[in-house]
């Protein structure tokens, strides 16, 4: 019966399997991506049980790409990806040759061709995007100095990715018959200039035209009061630009849908699309592993050990060590070099592309390919382990960087901050529609203020008025919240949407300072319950605030709305404005 409908079959089982498979992991205190995959494994060919529909979850998972490349755009401006590129160009591209070297001497060692060996090498080489981004973003890293490096890297790879499965059939064939049978140089050097073009002319088309016509279209869509429209205008655009860009430009899914996202971040309406995107981006990321845990053929483990240690050696010991060493020769900090290395730590679904052309091509055996799929999940597993480790030498890696060891408790290293000096001062969360308000209101009632954002954007213009620190980060992440001087704060306000992220920020300032207000905004009452137990003293709730405004106008005039010329009330400004204009809070002195 589920083979007749193996869409919902590998839907219900899948991600049933990866839900149960992913709490269990989690509950050991192991990357829920290890539940992912091992469900893969369970649901695919080789092992006994059912059979999922390897093609189908394949698409599936190439969606889950295009959703996660696109929310990484969101967050990731053009001027971020300028600012990394003195750094990421020449150290992707060198890290990239040598680990293609490494992984040729070892296809000799396997008996491959000259062309075999470089088709392995190539695999072995490109880290996958998703696995880096989502490891990232679980560790709230996504908007550090090593996070904009990261993505950067990737970008460059997915460059020299698309120029690669041109040239490689190409290259394969003289490298084997030594070019008797091929093109002269002039057609190759062509078909090159001809790659090179099609990615331009695609980044010359966002840049001029979509920079316009997609925060155009946002806008108006967003003027119709349809949050339906809205999130159907943002999946539309995410997944047309990706298609287009690949069937048009030969560029790949992840780049196109890389390019969309940054050219929309330039739109003020990008944070509620990083919102709306956010459900199936994660649904669909979840595929991603599920897919590729499907291609795991156990056996491989069994009888081919040694070669497979070979690989792994290459992914996870030649790539991170010549990553490490390029960023410290570019004067990078220890922490940010350690941590984007051991980020391209892992390979994934270019490596499978890479394979798959090879074994069509003729230059290597199943085997080799089972080898290169077998590492590939390997890594993947492994990769967290490596960062967790990491967090182990934390505090010698400070001393390294000389700067003063945070808690042990703290997330990553990735972000070494300084602590402000700043006392008895309000910490905002958040500058968005509302934060913006509160910001407004905190600085007229004479309050030292500290503003936390997870991107650099609007928030940055309010710093150079002068009177208010700025840091950009996610106010998750201890390390961001002890730079923020949170001991020594007298009032937090966290003025972020997501309730579950709001969460862990109040308890954590609930734990770190008691004595501190906390006040946080909620849309329901199961919100204000949950927010309330973790430690906020007040807990705003944008409906309830909304009725008591729309009650005190109409008990002030019976039968005259007293509606001025040209205001709008708006839901997220009562929610926080309402209390805010109080001066519940006194500010110090």
């Amino acid at each position: 019966m589920p083979h007749d409908n193996p869409l919902i079959a590998l839907l219900v089982i899948g991600l049933g399997l990866a839900f149960v498979l992913g709490t269990v992991a989690h509950r050991l205190k192991v990357s829920p991506l290890v539940g992912y995959l091992l469900a893969g494994v369970m649901v695919g060919p080789f092992t006994p049980g059912f059979d999922a529909d390897q093609a189908l979850a394949l698409q599936l998972a190439e969606v889950g790409v295009i959703l996660l490349m696109f929310g990484v755009g969101l967050h990731f401006s053009i001027k971020d990806l300028l600012a990394v590129r003195a750094v990421a160009l020449p150290a992707a591209i060198l890290q990239m040759a040598i680990s293609v070297l490494a992984g040729m001497g070892l296809g000799w060692l396997l008996g491959l061709s000259a062309g075999g060996g470089l088709a392995l090498g190539l695999a072995l080489s490109i880290a996958s995007t998703v696995v880096l981004t989502r490891g990232f973003q679980e560790r709230r890293m996504e908007d550090s100095e090593a996070g904009r490096i990261a993505v950067g890297w990737l970008v460059i790879q997915d460059l020299i990715t698309v120029l690669v499965l041109v040239l490689l059939p190409i290259l394969a064939s003289l490298l084997q018959d030594g070019g008797s049978s091929h093109p002269p140089l002039s057609q190759l050097m062509l078909l090159i200039g001809e790659t090179i073009a099609k990615v331009v002319a695609f980044i010359a088309i966002m840049l001029l035209v979509g920079r316009r016509v997609i925060p155009f279209l946002l806008h108006y869509v967003a003027h119709t009061g349809s949050r339906e429209l809205f999130r159907l205008a943002v999946l539309a655009i995410a997944l047309g630009v990706a298609f287009c860009a690949a069937h048009l430009f030969g560029v790949s899914f992840a780049l196109g849908a890389f390019v969309a996202g940054m050219v929309m971040s330039e739109s003020q309406l990008s944070l509620r699309a990083a919102e709306e995107t956010l459900p199936l981006r994660d649904a669909f990321a979840v595929l991603f592993f599920i897919s590729v845990g499907m291609l795991l053929d156990p056996e491989v483990l069994v009888h081919q050990p040694l070669q497979l240690i070979g690989l792994l050696l290459v992914i996870l010991v030649v790539t991170p060590g010549v990553a490490f060493l390029l960023l410290r020769a570019m004067g990078r900090s220890w922490a940010t070099s350690i941590t984007i290395a051991l980020g391209l730590a892992q390979i994934g679904e270019f490596s499978f592309i890479l394979a798959a052309l090879a074994l069509g091509l003729h230059l290597f055996a199943n085997n080799v390919r089972d080898l290169v799929l077998g590492a590939s999940i390997l890594s993947i597993i492994v990769n967290p382990l490596l960062f967790r480790l990491m967090k182990q030498f934390r505090p010698w890696i400070d001393r390294k960087d000389g700067v003063l060891p945070l808690p042990s408790d703290a997330a990553e290293p990735a972000l070494a901050l300084p602590r402000t000096d700043l006392a008895d001062h309000a910490i905002l969360v958040g500058y968005g529609r509302v934060g913006q308000r509160v910001a407004e209101g905190l600085r007229q009632s004479g309050w030292p203020l500290l503003v936390i954002e997870t991107g650099e954007g609007t928030a940055r213009a309010l710093e150079q008025e002068g009177g208010v620190t700025i840091i950009t980060g996610n106010a998750a992440d201890p390390a961001v919240m002890e730079a923020a001087n949170l001991a020594a704060a007298r009032l937090v306000i966290v003025a972020i949407p997501n309730v579950f992220e709001a969460g862990q920020i109040v308890a954590q300032a609930k734990a770190a300072n008691p004595t501190a207000i906390i006040i946080a905004r909620a849309h329901f009452d199961q919100e204000v319950t949950h927010l309330a137990k973790l430690g906020a003293g007040i807990v705003v709730m944008g409906e309830e605030e909304i009725a008591r405004t729309m009650l005190s106008y109409a008990r002030e005039t019976p039968g005259d709305a007293p509606i001025l010329e040209g205001e709008a009330v708006e839901a997220d400004e009562i929610a926080m404005d309402s209390h805010a204009k109080n001066d519940f809070v006194d500010p110090p002195g």
